[in-house]
């Protein structure tokens, strides 16, 4: 992300380098700037607006607390992401510890300009399918499915941030695929169907 920002038109990784020095105002800059992405992949990984609102508020924290270690290795949203994979993680884990609620619906919406009722409907009710069948994995896959299939990052990246083999992010990850295939596009033995031929 080299875009221009409010801050005189610096680019991220000139506001990283500033923040790293100690430049409050650039710190806060990187936040305005990563904070849609970051909370887009929080919201995914928790599938709930006030866990993801902890969860990002927990990995810029750590994000802050931890630049002066940031060695640009990787780029910085890439390094921001697996923060927030890791809060995610550790958040989800405590919540399941201490409480037990339902997770709330995903609202799910179509921003198309003009598009057809129909299409609309169909579309919203696949997202809506899609939204419940990720939120019905374990956490330990939905991550996985998250970070591989809406972040694109690579098997490596992903078992570096979940703090597995990179052999466990691919079988986690092929787990994920089917767990949400068969959910998404049962066969006729999983909806328990009889194989009826005509005679």
């Amino acid at each position: 992300m080299s875009e221009a920002n409010p801050r005189g038109g610096a680019d991220l990784t000139e506001l990283v380098a500033a923040a790293k020095g100690g430049d409050r105002e650039a710190f806060d800059a990187v936040v305005r700037a990563t904070y849609a992405d970051t909370y887009g992949l929080a919201l995914r990984l928790t599938a709930n607006e006030e866990d993801a609102k902890d969860v990002v508020q927990e990995a810029y924290l750590r994000a802050y607390r931890a630049l002066k270690r940031f060695r640009g290795d990787a780029s910085f949203t890439t390094w921001l992401y697996r923060i927030t994979a890791n809060c995610a993680t550790t958040h989800l884990g405590k919540r399941s510890r201490h409480r037990h609620e339902d997770i709330d619906d995903l609202e799910v919406r179509d921003t198309r300009p003009g598009s057809d009722p129909e299409e609309h409907a169909e579309a919203a009710l696949l997202r809506g399918r899609v939204a419940a069948a990720l939120e019905a994995l374990p956490p330990r896959l939905r991550a996985v499915v998250v970070l591989r299939d809406v972040y694109d990052l690579p098997h490596d990246a992903i078992a570096a941030e979940l703090g597995i083999s990179e052999a466990a992010a691919k079988v986690r990850l092929h787990r994920a695929r089917l767990r949400l295939r068969s959910q998404l596009f049962p066969t006729r033995e999983e909806r328990g169907e009889e194989d009826v031929r005509a005679v």
